[in-house]
Parts: C-alpha cells; sequence; structure tokens
C-alpha cells in the first residue's frame, strides 16, 4: 500500500502537507487539495482511521443504539428505513455508522460503555424513546453528543427527532369518525414507549371530541410485528364488541391484523376498515391496498443525524425536529353502513 510519504513525492509537496488534506485542513488550498487526492486515488491509498482519530479526536463514526436486538429490529422496516435516512447524511459528511447490539438491558449498557469509553464514536443516536429507560440515564451521565428517535419522557433539553404522534393519530381516528365509524378498535405499540402512547392520547382525543366512548375491549397493545398484530386483532375480534374499523399503530401489526380479520370470514373493507402507520412501501400491494399514515421515516433518521453531527461538530442551530405526516388514503377504510 501507498504511504504519505509516497504520495508527497509524487505530488511533490511535504509530507506533512498531504496529512493536512486528508484532515481537510482549511489552511491548504483545494488546488493543492485536488492534486493530492487525485494521487490518493490513483495508488489507491486509505488513510489509517485508528492514526487518524488518535490524532484529530475524532472518530468520524456514529453510533446506533437499536431498541431490542438488531436481528429483531429489523423484521420492522421502520428500522432500516431510518438508517438509510441516517447512512445517506452520514456518509455525505464522512462519517461510518457502527450499530449496537444488545438482547438485554444490561447488554445494551455494556455496548454503551464500549462505545463511549473506548472512544470509538463521536456521537450516538437512540432509535427509540420509553419511559424509565436505564440506557438513556447512562447517556445523560456521558459526555458525548446524543439524538434520540422519539420525542423524551421529561426532558426538553434531549435532542430529538419525531412526529407529532397525537396529531397524526387524532387525524387517522377523525377520518374513520368522518367516514361514519363508531366502533374504533386501537391496535397498539407498547405503553412504556412514548410513541404507543402519544398515539393512544391522540385516538382518545378523538373520540372524547365525537362523544364517542373509550372502550378498552377494543385497545390491545403489542409489539410492533405481524404476529403481534394478529394475535391483537384476535383478541380484540373475541371481545363482546365488533368494531367497525380499526388502527394499527405501524402498517406490519396491520398485516397481522388483516389476516386475523380474514380468517374469520370478515372482508375488508367492507365489514371491518383499517388504517396503518408508517406507510411501507408493500402496503399499496396488499388486497386490498392498506390506508396508512405516512410518518416520512427515511427524513426522521437523516435529520436526527444532521441534528447530530451539528452537535458533534459544535454547530448546534436546534434541539428538536418535528416530521410532519400525512395520510396516504387507499382502499381499505370504507364508509359504514349498518348491516
Amino acid at each position: 500500500m501507498a504511504t504519505i510519504k509516497e504520495i508527497a513525492k509524487k505530488v511533490g509537496v511535504s509530507p506533512s502537507t498531504v496529512s493536512r488534506v486528508i484532515s481537510d485542513d482549511a489552511r491548504i488550498s483545494e488546488e493543492t487539495k485536488k492534486k493530492v487526492r487525485k494521487i490518493m486515488e490513483e495508488l489507491k491509498y486509505h488513510p489509517n482511521a485508528i492514526a487518524r482519530s488518535l490524532v484529530s479526536k475524532s472518530t468520524k463514526t456514529i453510533g446506533i443504539i437499536m431498541p431490542y436486538s438488531a436481528d429483531q429490529a429489523f423484521m420492522n422496516p421502520f428500522f432500516s428505513e431510518a438508517l438509510r435516512g441516517i447512512a445517506k447524511c452520514t456518509y455525505n459528511q464522512g462519517y461510518c455508522l457502527l450499530i449496537t447490539n444488545g438482547v438485554t438491558k444490561k447488554e445494551q449498557i455494556n455496548s454503551v460503555y464500549s462505545l463511549v469509553m473506548g472512544r470509538r464514536v463521536d456521537g450516538i443516536i437512540l432509535m427509540y424513546s420509553k419511559e424509565n429507560d436505564p440506557v438513556l440515564k447512562e447517556l445523560q451521565n456521558m459526555d458525548i453528543p446524543f439524538c434520540m428517535i422519539g420525542r423524551p419522557v421529561d426532558n426538553k433539553n434531549i435532542t430529538y427527532v419525531d412526529n407529532d404522534n397525537i396529531e397524526a393519530a387524532y387525524k387517522a381516528t377523525e377520518y374513520l369518525i368522518e367516514k361514519g365509524h363508531k366502533s374504533i378498535a386501537l391496535l397498539n405499540g407498547s405503553m412504556n414507549l412514548t410513541v404507543s402512547a402519544d398515539r393512544y392520547e391522540g385516538y382518545k382525543k378523538a373520540l372524547e371530541e365525537n362523544n364517542l366512548s373509550l372502550n378498552d375491549e377494543l385497545i390491545v397493545s403489542v409489539e410492533f410485528l405481524q404476529e403481534d398484530g394478529y394475535k391483537g386483532m384476535k383478541k380484540i375480534l373475541n371481545s363482546k364488541i365488533k368494531p367497525s374499523a380499526v388502527i394499527a399503530t405501524d402498517d406490519l401489526m396491520a398485516y397481522g391484523a388483516m389476516r386475523a380479520i380474514g380468517e374469520i370470514g370478515y372482508k375488508i373493507p367492507e365489514d371491518i376498515s383499517i388504517i396503518g402507520f408508517n406507510n411501507i412501501p408493500l402496503s399499496e400491494f396488499l388486497f386490498p391496498p392498506l390506508t396508512s399514515v405516512d410518518i416520512n421515516t427515511y427524513q426522521i433518521g437523516a435529520s436526527a443525524a444532521q441534528l447530530l453531527l451539528e452537535n458533534v461538530k459544535g454547530e448546534v442551530r436546534a434541539n428538536r425536529k418535528i416530521v410532519d405526516t400525512k395520510i396516504i388514503y387507499r382502499k381499505s377504510v370504507c364508509e359504514y353502513k349498518k348491516s
């Protein structure tokens, strides 16, 4: 592999100039940088990342903390799409990603210590927000920039990116009510997650404003997975009250719910209308195509990365970003008709 000295000799500059080009030193002219980078490319030279981090005290790496084990997390397209946005933003600014993997809370915390205390990353993105999270508490005690995806429960000083999930769920519920539905079920995520708590609040608010009763038998909390959506919908269908419509707070859960509805001979949307969240690309190809709240997942990821990198570089402009949502209307919802 080529060395800095060999590159310097071929360009006709000093080795220290090549080093400064590698670190993108502002004192070096753009013309010189272009010449040096051209020779680096010709000689297939790649700077030693570890050596560079020792000199610059920057790893050019961002750590990613998932809500649970990576293999389970990637079963939900939300995380891969959010990571796509994060990766695009970080790549454009010369940063790499390092994803932690831990099944238990202890393993997650150990991963955080490994990243931070081992100086392996410049900042961290926490891919979720939940109540009484020991991982968040550890991050707050560490001297490292971090950004959350999801509204923090009780600390307004934390940098985060989120949707207005109360408003999004409110609008989804209002849409069903406008279609004449009065018995509306909620297939929700775990209530210790702020996204689930907020969507419950939006659902509840819409029912109350329209003088519709809140029935606990029509509200089920499960994981954001297809099989859990199936089981949750089964539980709702076995209750004493038959819903005419269902809000599933994740498209994957909606897929499972649609399977459960079809298994007992009900048709969608003639017997039960359904609306999901996240607008996964597959949703438009279902039968019938699924109406879904588009939360702009890619932009959530990209915004989280941008806020974090601004913090890392000391260029903080804001400590939060609220990403817009919109309902994508398809054929899984229809006007309610009394049987």
